[in-house]
């Protein structure tokens, strides 16, 4: 199973500042839909069918680096993964690249919060659903901050294409 999905986005001219650079508020919008696109097209997860079941996720917190400008038309490749999960959280890294993925523009680690929509209440996730987030967990060979990760996932891009 593909631990580390990606898909590639043309950044469009509404999301662009006057300079032609990617909003930085926008940057959110496409991580986000690229996870969301990798859990259903990876591993068939649709976000909709646990809302029914009555499980949904808030955004506990965001770290975001920006490293790169992203301009209008230009092609990312966005890669995501679940570096941490447990009862009352997912911990979920997303990178933004270029199209050949030589260069990274931007790393996000985002905290999901497991609620009950119908109370809005925290909820624990089931050992269904944890049994699927260890499956797909990204193994850490150590404990890392968000800072350290940064120069990791330059130097993993450099390696990449050694």
């Amino acid at each position: 199973m593909n631990k580390t999905p990606e898909s590639t986005f043309k950044i469009r001219f509404s999301d662009c500042d006057l300079f032609g650079h990617l909003n930085n508020a926008r940057y959110l919008d496409y991580f986000l839909h690229a996870r969301e696109e990798h859990l259903e097209h990876h591993y068939g997860l649709q976000l909709h069918s646990y809302y029914v079941k009555g499980i949904s996720w808030v955004v506990g917190g965001h770290q975001i680096a920006y490293l790169k400008p992203v301009k209008y038309a230009e092609k990312v490749v966005i890669r995501t993964r679940l570096l941490k999960s447990s009862d009352n959280e997912l911990l979920v890294e997303m990178l933004m690249m270029d199209e050949p993925t030589q260069q990274l523009k931007s790393l996000l680690w985002t905290s999901f919060i497991p609620v009950d929509p119908n109370t809005g209440k925290r909820r624990a996730h089931d050992e269904e659903f944890m049994d699927f987030a260890k499956s797909i967990e990204w193994p850490l060979e150590r404990p890392i901050d968000f800072n350290d990760r940064i120069g990791e996932a330059i130097v993993e891009l450099l390696h990449s294409k050694g």
